[in-house]
């Protein structure tokens, strides 16, 4: 092919997209494209048979989707920073399609009328885009040491349909309050991305020092096991009976607890809650007069207000050592041990710490609480509850298995 043929046929590629990106391709005849290609009409029909030819070269030759793609994954190397990486090319990827905003209502409103060969191209420029996205985010997640719930390819595909919902309901609808504006957009859509799909293992220990403690197995306690260690834990004292209960009844983790002020309480005739103020992580969170079917006292009388009232001391701490100064949560461990001790899991185990705070969980839930209102307390997401969510609908398919068990056939 000479090169008076290849720059008649470029020609006519870039008048094509041009026209098309301006006004659609329904609008756009074949007359259009060849006088702003400056050629012979018959030239456009000898090289691509007909618009829908010219359509498909124009999705196979553009090089939009590649060098976007391509883009994203010269800024992996090094990663840098990832947030900023993400929305740049989203932002980038944005900016693209809105410079042609009529291709885009075509090509989505008028798709049903292409030839099959035409969709199969866009098809594949999506995949070629979402193979280079996909590069960039396993290369991130390898140097960023970051814990993901989807392989790569998946996640890639998910950011990239998104920007493109975006862009669709921007180009085609009006006076929508999804969201404020395009960055409200590329700000939300990221931090789903870092905080809820992906997440590095800094950030998951931070999250388990501060109650938000995930697994991939949720090992509760059964009733009796707990009622047993309250037990113990009253026998060591009135200050080892208010951990317990504190544990059992509020579901904080051991860092928390430790971290309690005396002036973290409030109570009243109505209810009884601890203020959760490690940084990042103020809340407030009820403490339970019931645990597992058995109630503790009542809200103004339960074991950690008799601890409480028990105290002679000026310390603001809420739980102190035998020495009188704030307990450390090796010395909580060890206090665990002790009422703990001689006792085993259904799974043969000696009962861990961590698990207190997991039957709590799983006990609200079967309650009756939303994973909303949880989300609340426990200052977790959606993601990191959703264990406890599936071990409460296990639990609650047992029980009805075992009434339906009990009554006659």
């Amino acid at each position: 092919m000479s090169s008076h043929l290849v720059s008649t046929r470029q020609r006519l590629i870039q008048a094509a997209l041009e026209l098309f990106s301006a006004q659609g391709v329904s609008a756009t005849t074949t007359r259009q494209i060849a006088e702003k290609a400056e050629v012979n009409e018959v030239t456009l029909f000898r090289n691509f048979g007909n618009k829908h030819g010219l359509l498909l070269a124009v999705l196979e030759e553009s090089a939009a989707f590649k060098d976007l793609g391509e883009s994203l994954v010269r800024r992996a190397t090094p990663p840098g920073n990832v947030y900023q990486a993400l929305k740049d090319y989203a932002s980038d990827s944005l900016h693209a399609l809105e410079r042609v905003p009529e291709f885009v209502r075509s090509v989505v409103g008028e798709a049903d009328q292409f030839p099959a060969e035409n969709r199969r191209a866009l098809g594949r420029g999506v995949t070629e885009a979402n193979h280079y996205v996909a590069q960039y985010l396993a290369t991130v997640i390898q140097q960023g040491h970051l814990n993901t719930y989807l392989p790569a390819e998946k996640l890639a595909s998910l950011l990239n349909g998104m920007i493109l919902g975006y862009a669709v309901i921007e180009f085609t609808s009006e006076f929508h309050e999804l969201w404020e504006d395009r960055n409200d957009f590329l700000e939300n859509l990221v931090e789903l991305f870092l905080h809820g799909a992906m997440s590095s293992s800094a950030e998951s220990a931070i999250n388990c020092l501060q109650g938000g403690f995930t697994t991939t197995e949720v090992a509760d306690l059964p009733a009796s096991l707990v009622h047993e260690i309250l037990q113990q834990a009253r026998k060591s004292g009135t200050r080892d009976h208010a951990l317990a209960y504190v544990l059992f009844g509020a579901g904080l983790s051991a860092t928390e607890i430790i971290s309690l002020e005396r002036s973290h309480q409030i109570y009243d005739t109505q209810g009884h809650f601890l203020q959760i103020t490690i940084p990042g992580c103020i809340r407030q969170v009820p403490v339970n007069q019931w645990i597992l079917g058995k109630r503790y006292g009542s809200f103004t009388n339960n074991p950690l207000i008799k601890w409480l009232k028990s105290r002679k001391d000026t310390q603001t701490a809420m739980f102190l050592n035998e020495t009188g100064t704030r307990i450390s949560e090796s010395e909580l461990e060890t206090r665990w041990q002790v009422w703990s001790e001689g006792l085993l899991t259904p799974q043969g185990q000696t009962p861990a710490i961590a698990q207190a705070q997991q039957t709590w969980r799983v006990e609200m839930l079967m309650r009756g609480i939303t994973l909303e209102n949880l989300i609340i307390l426990t200052g977790c997401d959606r993601i990191q509850l959703q264990p406890y969510v599936r071990r409460a609908k296990e639990k609650a398919a047992l029980e009805q298995a075992t009434r339906l068990d009990h009554k006659p056939g």
